[in-house]
This record gives C-alpha cells, structure tokens and sequence, in this order.
C-alpha cells in the first residue's frame, strides 16, 4: 500500500514525464542552443523570447522553460503538429491562446507552471479535449466561467499556489477522467459542501493535495462528491485539534486509504483527534516531522485497518503499553528519529509492553533513536515481527550485547536485525540465541573489538548473511569464528578484521562452503595463504580491493607467486582495485571460466604476459583504468574483450604507436559495446609527442598500412642477418670439422691423392720433412704414425746416403722425394743450418725440376713477412691444400691428419 508520501512523489513524476517527458527532472546544464534527442527538443535556458523555428519538424516533446517568453502563438508552434509534450513553465506568459491546440491536435501534456496567467476563459482550453495532464501551478489564475469544461480526458491537474479562494473550479460537473487534483499553497479556509461538486462525476478521482491551505472550518458532506478519494494530502496546514478532528469525521464517508498529516505541528496527539476514523478504511497514515512529544493512550484505538504508521522526525519521550492499543493490522511503524534526547530533555523511555498489542506487526523502524534501556519485556508480544532496524541509534544496552539482550524477541519470527552504528563494543557468547530464525544480522559501523571465537553465533542456524564492516576497533578471527553459521552465504568483514586473519591453518573461511559473497576489502591484507578459500567452491564474489597484496603475486616472492584464487573455480565476480599489483602471475587466474566482473583499477599494472587472461572467456566487466598500461596488444587482451559490455580502462599513459595501440584502436572503431565510459576524453595518449594528451581515438591507423612492406624487409634482413652470424659462428668454432666431413666425404669417392702416375719419374720417398731440432718430438708423435700407414718420409739423420757426406746426401734425398714438407716454427726460421743449406737445396731442387711440391705445415703463427725473410716463402705462393695448420687439440689430431694426406697427395703440377 502506498503512502501519502509515495503518492505524491508518483504524482509528481508522473507530471513530469508527461509535461516534458523522462529527461525533464534531471539538472539543467547552461547551454547555448536547442539539443534534440529521439524525437525531444530541449531548449530551456536560453533566454529565448521566441519560439526556434528550425527544429526538426517530427519533434513530439519540446522544452522551452526558464525563458523569456511572453506570449505562446499558435502560428509559430504550427510546424511542429506532432507535439505531444510542451513545457513552457518559469516563463512570463500572461494568457492562455486558443488556438493553442487547434494547431497541435495531439497535445497531451501542457505545463505553464510560474507564468503570469490571470484570466482564464472556457475558449482558452475549448479545443484541448485531448490533454491528459494540465500544470498551471504558481500562476495568478482568476476562473471565468467553465475553463475546465472541455477537458474530457484530463487525468492530473495542478492549480496549485494561484491565490485561490475557493476550491470550486466549476460549477457544473466536468473532468469525468481527472485521477488527481493539486490545490495546495491556496488561500482557502473553508470547505464548502459544494466545493468538489463539479467532480461528482469523476468516477476516477484518487488523490487531492491540498497542503499548506490555511483551512479552519469545514462544513458537513464537503467530501462527499468525492468519495471515491483513495489519498489526501494535508501537509504544513496550519489546523487546530478540532479542525483535524473535524476531517477525520468527514473523511470517514469516503474511501480514503492514505492520509498525510505531515508538518502539522501536531505537539500533542488527542485521544479524539481520530475518533471520526473509526469506520474508515484507512491504512496509511504520515504524521512525521510535527515536533510532536506526547501521544495520549489510546489515540490510535479507532484505526483498526491501519497497516502502516509513520511518526518520523518527532520528539516524543514517553511510550506506553497503551500508546498502540488499537492497531490489530499494522504491519509497518515507522519511528526514524522519533525518539531522541536532547539538551533540554531526558532520555526517553519505552515501557516494557509497549508494543504488545502489535501483534501483526512485521517492521519495525527505530533509526536514530534514543532509549533509556531495552528490557526482557520492550519487544515482547512481537509475534509477526520480521525485521526489527534500531541502526544509528544510543541504547546502552546495546554496548555490550549478552544472551538477555534480546530474549524479548524471543517468540518473534525474526527475519532481519538492523544493528548498523549503535557502538557495540563486545558480543558475548549466545547473545543472538534466541533468534533462530534470523537470516541477516546486521553489525556495520560499530567499535567491536574482540577475538570472535565461534561461540558469539550460537544458535543462528538459519542465518544466511553477516555484516561487519567499517568496524572502528579491529576483530580477530580464530579458525573457528564461523563454526556455528555453516549456512552463511554473505560475509562482509571489508575495514573490519584483523589482517593476520588470512594467514590462519585452518583457514577460518573453511567451515563456509555455503559461502557465495566474501567481502575481505580495506583490511590492509599483506599474506594470503595459498589454501585461505579452499572449499569455497560456491563462492561468487570476493572482494579484496584495498590492500596490500602486491608482494603474493612476485616472483621474486619467498616460494614464488601464492596463487590464492585457485580454491575458488566458480568465482563470477572479483575486485582487486588499490592493492599495488604490478605484475599478474601466469597461472593466477586459471580456471576462472565464470568470471563475469574483473577490477583491477588503481594498481600498477603495465606489463602482462601473453596468456595471463586466456581463461576469462565469460568477461563482461573489465575495469582497468588507473594504471600503467601503455601497450594493448591481442596476445594479451583478444580474449577477455571477445564478449565484454562494459569496459573500463581509462587514465593509462597509451603509448600511441602502431606496435602498441594499433590493435585496440581497431578494436574500439568496431566494438558494439556501448559502455566504454570517458572514451573521448580520458583514453589520452602520453608519448609520442606527436600525440601527447589527445584522445586515441585521433590515432591514424591508416599510418600503419605504409609500414607493411618495410615489416616483410625487415623479416627478411633479420632472418638473413641471424642465419649469417650463426654460419660465422659455426664456421669460426666447428668449421674443422665440417671440412674434415667434408674431405672425407669427398676423399672416401676420388681417393686422397690426384698425382698422376706418369709424373716424368718414380720418386723413392712421398715427402722430404725439414724441421727444427727442437721440433723432433713433435715430428715424430704427429708425422711418424703416417709413415705406417701410407707414407714413406725422408728424415735427414736417418735417411742419409752411405759413403757421401750430409750435404751430398741432403741433395740426393730431395731428388728423390715427390714432396718436401716444412714445419714451419720460430726455431726453424732461426735455425742458420736450415736456413743457409736445407732450405736453399730444397728451393734449388724445385725451381730446377719445375714442381709445385712444397707443403708447409705450421706449428706457429709465423708472419709471412718473416717467412719470407728466412725461407723466401710466402702463403700466396702455394695453394690452399698445401699449407696445413695445426691447432694443438687432440680431438683435432685426425683432421689434420686427413690435410696432410690430402696435400701430399696433390699433384705436382709444372709451373709456368
């Protein structure tokens, strides 16, 4: 059932849609021209003095109020004949034109609210048949004849503040449709028997305001035309006892349902003062805000359909076993701040019993009230009592709550305990035992502080949510705190608990697996064990926005990431704003399948990993704004935005280039998503400098397509410079073993040697082998071995001709020898024997004979300047295969074997 106060305030925007449709009742912002929108016109504060002739001419709502308009002509409202809604209050406008709605036949709405209209003739109106709502509040009106009279359809109108001195607007009957009808801050102080009777045919009436009239008499049968009235608003009347009392009585001839009485100044509320109710049928009734202090037993005793009761913003200190006697059908009793202490005054007091005979009552309301004491009798008799609200209010029984608290309720079928603000300091145990029916238990803004063992919940076995947040002092969880409620499905500790909660073993969460709302926020929680929700497997939401969790999802953190969520699978909604996150673990989030709603807003974030979001396939919320992301790349983003509605990543320093950005601009130019909120002006670039502080959306990604071919170049060279510098690599550390491949291969098919047969002459020795003393063990550990094989070398201390003398037997050997082999060191080029006679015979023998038969095999890194010097020789002077290196390597040992074989096998070709 509506209250006299909801009445109104449907009233009032029912008024206001209709005059000047939905967007009429929100704040006008200064404009400098007309804005249009779906087929609505508004063009209020413009300070127009003419109606603006180039709208669009399809327009069906048109707001031309707070203005300087005089007068409305018919002739320049004549191109918009499809308005249905016109608005042209807090004008100037002194009359009404008849053709009005001649020129806009489907006019069904007409607001002139604060204008200067006086007269007003039955011609003004004759051809507005189809008005449905009239406002003509705060004008001059003087009626002349029957105005109203052609106002067949009209369902709300409003004379409201015009000086009135009667109510009678007409005298024949009219307005068979009129719903409700506005007389208030008129100056009539009587009600006549005939003042309504030109309504006696309008079967629809429902509500009459006549508030702030200054009435002092009524005279018998004033209602009686209209007696079909449902509500009345008398509200700021300044009407005696009698006078009220006179009301009630002849109110009780109509069908009055809601009655408001509000700012009536109604000190003292009479035994009498309802006596004429009796037989009503009233069931609502608003006496709020009358500064009222006594209510006389018994006042209410007539009211017995009454269902709800407001006695709001009163002062009232005294309540009796007597004060509700009578009301056998509320419902609701509403008391916010009807019961308070003040300077001059005591604590007030509520009797025990005093809402004994509110048997059917199911809300009660006592927000910012203050009692003296709640006893083992206040609430007794309570037997419907569903949800009881003392929030914000000062009972000192409530400071420290015992198991005697509330044993008044205990035959009340409690539903809902509202205990929000009330300084609650301790709860003992079994202090909510009595109430085994509760389902919400309500202890926000309070100063609890004590370690919550289990035992304070006893007997709560139905209850399904617990609220403690904002606690000032600090609660301390044990693993046993919600031993006693396994039912709980809402649990919200946000700025309320100790943080060391989350480091429990036992997680204290554990006994919930009913758990589907877990609010842990503003705690300053550091640690979080990796099994804190294990077995919350039907949790829902959690909320862990404004803490300290940076430090779990590290690597760098003591045993890696803690990966905290991995308990919770069915997780559809999860904020951690404000927790100074600067990187998100691959795994953090895996398995999060149902995941709707993500908030990650105000941390640090900037660099993800590719995969980190792949499991958010059900996202539809993603907030990420106030952080430090600068690239939005699809490896990262593609999945989560495939199936959002709502995305929120404002206030990041973009980086507005084509490898960072190019993607989501795209992405934002094809979206269908609506609600991307400050898309315009706060996704604002930060580099280059080109774009610094513009919108992305200024991002040319055309720009991108000329750097196409220049990304396939740029493969390409990369690709061939990479390939390039591992072949150099290759070649610098293994390239002797590839050519050792390579010779075998090769060698394996053509054999080691290409000497013809037919060289001009068989020689006796495959090689001559010139070295240094100092380079005989050498010779014979890497040389000798071959000899066994599949060479004959001539040694000079072995191989010496019998009967000759060392030089005639050097000469004879080098002739007949196919090679004469150098190793090539530091001792060898200063050695004067070497140098002056063995190496001068050997260069002799081959210049004579015409053959490229030398091999040098290196055992140093001898500079060919003084190869020269010493044994004119040089490198270029011989082919590559002829020169052998030797790299001192073991594993290396048979390759070079392989090049010596290869090189004393070549030809001796005749040199030219």
């Amino acid at each position: 059932m509506c209250t006299p106060r909801s009445l109104l305030l449907t009233w009032v925007i029912a008024i206001c849609y209709f005059m000047a449709g939905p967007y009429r009742c929100t704040a006008s912002q200064k404009k400098t021209a007309c804005s249009v929108h779906d087929g609505r016109a508004d063009c209020s504060h413009l300070s127009l003095n003419v109606i603006p002739q180039n709208l669009p001419r399809n327009i069906t709502s048109l707001d031309l109020s707070h203005n300087r308009l005089v007068a409305i002509s018919p002739g320049s409202l004549s191109p918009y004949q499809d308005l249905i809604h016109l608005d042209v209050g807090y004008n100037s406008i002194t009359k009404m034109d008849q053709g009005l709605c001649q020129v806009l036949p489907q006019l069904r709405t007409l607001n002139i609210e604060h204008n200067e209209v006086h007269l007003l003739k039955k011609e003004d109106l004759s051809h507005c048949s189809s008005l449905v709502g009239l406002n003509m509040a705060s004008n001059r009106l003087k009626l002349k004849g029957e105005p109203f009279s052609a106002l067949q359809n009209l369902e709300f109108l409003d004379v409201s503040a015009n000086k009135l001195q009667s109510a009678k607007l007409s005298s024949n009957p009219q307005l068979p449709s009129l719903v409700s009808l506005n007389l208030a801050f008129n100056i009539f102080s009587t009600l006549r028997e005939d003042d309504f009777s030109f309504l006696n045919i309008s079967a629809f009436l429902r509500t009459l305001n006549i508030s702030s009239v200054p009435l002092k008499s009524l005279e018998p049968g004033c209602f009686k035309p209209i007696s079909g009235l449902h509500s009345l608003i008398v509200d700021g009347s300044d009407m005696s006892a009698e006078v009220i009392s006179k009301l009630c009585t002849e109110l009780s001839g109509t069908s009055i349902q809601a009655l408001s009485l509000r700012k009536m100044k109604l000190v003292t509320l009479l035994e009498t003062t309802f006596t004429g109710m009796q037989n009503a049928t009233l069931t609502s009734l608003d006496l709020s805000s009358n500064g009222m202090n006594k209510i006389e037993d018994g006042s209410f005793r007539w009211l017995h359909r009454l269902e709800t009761l407001i006695l709001a913003d009163n002062e009232i200190k005294h309540l009796t076993k007597k004060t509700f006697e009578g009301l056998i059908s509320l419902k609701v009793l509403q008391m916010t701040k009807a019961l308070v202490k003040s300077h001059s005054s005591s604590t007030p007091i509520i009797d025990d019993f005093t809402f004994q005979p509110l048997s059917t009552l199911e809300n009660l309301i006592l927000q910012h009230t203050a009692v003296r004491e709640i006893t083992a009798h206040t609430f007794t008799g309570l037997t419907s009592l569903k949800e009881l609200d003392i929030s914000w209010s000062s009972y000192t029984t409530l400071r420290n709550i015992s198991e005697k608290t509330f044993i008044s309720l205990a035959g009340s079928p409690l539903r809902q305990l509202n205990l929000r603000g009330t300084a609650i300091t301790h709860i003992n145990p079994g202090s909510f035992s009595v109430l085994r029916n509760l389902t919400v238990l309500l202890l926000d803004f309070n100063f609890i502080n004590q370690v919550l063992t289990g035992r304070e919940f006893e007997g709560l076995d139905h209850i399904e949510e617990i609220h403690m947040s904002n606690n000032y002092q600090k609660i301390q969880l044990v693993s046993t705190s919600f031993v006693n409620v396994p039912n709980l499905r809402v649990l919200i500790l946000g700025k309320g608990i100790n943080a060391s909660a989350s480091k429990l073993d036992p997680s204290p969460f554990r006994p919930l697996t009913n758990l589907n709302n877990l609010d842990l926020s503003n705690n300053n929680i550091a640690n979080i064990r990796e099994n804190t929700f294990e077995g919350l497997v039907n949790l829902k939401v959690l909320k862990l926005q404004h803490n300290n969790l940076a430090r779990l999802w590290k690597w760098a953190n003591v045993g890696g990431p803690v990966l905290f969520l991995k308990g919770v699978p069915n997780l559809i909604t999860l904020q951690l704003d404000s927790n100074g996150l600067d990187e998100i673990p691959e795994n953090s989030l895996r398995g999060l399948h149902n995941l709707s709603e993500l908030s990650l807003q105000n941390n640090l974030l900037n660099s993800l990993k590719d995969s980190v979001f792949d499991d958010l396939t059900s996202l539809q919320v993603f907030r990420l704004q106030k952080n430090l992301i600068t690239t939005v790349r699809p490896e990262v983003f593609k999945t989560p935005m495939s199936n959002l509605s709502l995305l929120a990543m404002d206030k990041n320093p973009f980086d507005c280039t084509c490898e960072s950005i190019l993607w989501f601009v795209s992405w934002l130019n094809n979206t269908n998503m609506t609600a991307l909120p400050g898309l315009r002006d706060q996704y604002v670039c930060n580099t280059p400098h080109a774009y610094y502080n513009r919108s992305i959306l200024n991002f040319d990604t055309l720009s991108c397509k000329d750097i196409t071919p220049f990304q396939g170049l740029f493969v390409l060279s990369s690709t061939a410079v990479m390939m390039l510098i591992v072949m150099a690599l290759l070649v610098r550390f293994h390239g002797w073993r590839i050519q050792f491949y390579w010779n075998i291969m090769i060698n394996r098919t053509l054999g080691f040697s290409d000497a013809n047969v037919e060289e001009g002459r068989n020689f006796e020795y495959d090689a001559y082998v010139i070295h240094a003393k100092e380079d005989s063990m050498w010779v014979e550990r890497m040389i000798g071995p071959l000899e066994k094989e599949t060479c004959r070398f001539c040694w000079e201390d072995r191989d010496a001709v019998p009967g000759k003398s060392i030089m005639e037997s050097i000469v004879e050997n080098m002739k007949n020898s196919r090679k004469i082999l150098f190793v090539i060191t530091d001792s060898l080029l200063n050695d004067p024997w070497c140098r002056r006679f063995t190496a001068y015979h050997a260069l002799h023998e081959v210049i004579e004979a015409s053959r490229d038969s030398v091999v040098l095999v290196f055992l140093q890194d001898v500079h060919d300047y003084k190869l020269s010097r010493s044994l004119f020789l040089r490198r270029g002077m011989l082919r590559s295969k002829c020169i052998v290196d030797w790299h001192g390597y073991k594993e290396r040992v048979p390759a070079f074997h392989q090049k010596l074989l290869i090189a004393l096998g070549m030809t001796n070709r005749l040199m030219e």
